[in-house]
């Protein structure tokens, strides 16, 4: 069996860690971890779940921030356009600041 990954509290301060499950929470965790997490808890995270699951997850995610696509898209060697989350925001573009 594989080691539970120990990320920092800050990550999840909203939820009671004890009570979450890493195999049926996965999508919520890595998007949680890529989000908010240090280079640490990304390590971890590559460690626990692997780039195919995290992969799976990131690409199919309804929401990250624009920083958090990039930095998928280096880790993980693919493209932009890979993400859903990417496209949505490309066919919804913002007003303009003025």
């Amino acid at each position: 069996m594989q080691q539970i990954p120990v990320f920092h509290s800050r990550l999840f301060w909203d939820i009671d860690m004890n009570q979450l499950n890493y195999d049926t929470r996965s999508d919520f965790i890595i998007e949680r971890v890529f989000e908010r997490g240090d280079v640490d808890d990304i390590r971890q995270c590559r460690r626990y779940y692997g780039d195919k699951q995290i992969q799976e997850a990131l690409t199919s995610a309804k929401w990250l921030s624009l920083e958090t696509i990039y930095l998928a898209v280096a880790i993980l060697n693919n493209n932009l356009t890979d993400y859903k989350c990417y496209i949505t925001a490309q066919s919804n573009p913002q007003h303009w600041n003025y």
